[in-house]
C-alpha cells in the first residue's frame, strides 16, 4: 500500500513488516528503485518536522533519513543502504560488478555524485551569495560524469548498474537547475541526456521516477526559495 501526503517530503518503505526505509522524496529514490525489483513493499511517509519515535530510535546518531530497517536492524545513508540491498539480495541481478577494481570505481563515482552533484544542485537552488560557485561545481561535475560515461550505454557498460542508480534520480532535478541557475544542461551534456532517457525506458526506473515529477520538484524548490528570500 502506498500512502503519500501532499505536504510531506519523507516516506517510508516497509517490506512484509520486516524491512523499512526512510528516505526523502523525490530527491533520493535510490533504494526505492532497487527494492522494486521483485520485493514486496509498502510506502509510508515520515514528516521530518515531527520525527517519529521509530526514526529517532533507528537513527539516534544523525536522526535523519534514509534509514533501512531490516529484521529490526537499521542501516543508514543512501549508498550504504544500496550496497546492503545489493549484497542481501544477490539473486536480484546485482548492481555492482564482480571485478574488484570496477566495483571500486563504481563506488567512487557514486560517492562523487552524492557529494558533488547533489551539493552543487543545492547550492544552485538555495545558496545565498554562492550560486555562482554552485553552478560551477554542478557543471564541472556533470562534465566529469559525461567523460566517465563516454560512448557506453550505461556507466558500467552495457548493463544498468550501481552508478546509474545513484545518478538517475538527479535527472528529475535538471529542469530546476536550469531554471534557477540559468544553465543549459541539455545543450552542454547531450550524452548524459541520452543516457538518462535510456534509463527512463527501463520499467523499474520509470515507475520509480514517476514519483519525482520535475514540475513538483520545481514548485517545491521555488516555495523554499521564496520562504527564505532567495532570488
Amino acid at each position: 500500500m502506498v500512502r503519500l501526503h501532499k505536504h510531506r517530503r519523507i516516506f517510508c518503505v516497509r517490506f512484509l513488516s520486516t524491512l523499512a526505509v526512510f528516505m526523502p522524496s523525490p530527491y533520493e529514490t535510490l533504494e526505492s528503485h532497487w527494492l522494486k525489483r521483485g520485493i514486496e513493499y509498502e510506502y509510508r511517509e515520515e514528516d521530518l518536522a515531527n520525527k517519529s519515535p521509530l526514526l529517532l530510535e533507528m537513527n539516534p546518531v544523525h536522526k535523519k533519513i534514509p534509514v533501512l530497517i531490516h529484521n529490526g536492524k537499521p542501516v543508514s545513508e543512501s549508498l550504504v543502504i544500496l550496497e546492503y540491498i545489493d549484497e542481501v539480495w544477490k539473486d536480484k541481478s546485482p548492481l555492482l560488478p564482480s571485478d574488484p577494481y570496477q566495483r571500486a570505481q563504481a563506488r567512487f563515482w557514486a560517492d562523487f555524485v552524492d557529494k558533488k552533484i547533489y551539493n552543487g544542485g543545492r547550492r544552485v537552488w538555495f545558496g545565498k551569495g554562492e550560486k555562482q560557485g554552485g553552478k560551477k561545481e554542478l557543471m564541472d561535475g556533470l562534465k566529469l560524469l559525461e567523460g566517465e560515461l563516454g560512448e557506453k550505454a550505461y556507466f558500467g557498460g552495457d548493463k544498468f548498474g550501481f552508478l546509474d542508480v545513484a545518478f538517475i534520480p538527479f535527472y528529475s532535478c535538471f529542469d530546476s537547475c536550469e531554471s534557477c541557475g540559468k544553465l543549459e544542461i541539455e545543450e552542454h551534456f547531450p550524452k548524459l541526456i541520452a543516457w538518462a532517457k535510456r534509463c527512463m525506458h527501463k520499467d523499474s526506473v520509470s515507475k520509480t521516477m514517476a514519483m519525482a515529477d520535475p514540475a513538483k520538484i520545481h514548485e517545491y524548490i521555488l516555495m523554499i526559495r521564496k520562504k527564505y528570500g532567495i532570488e
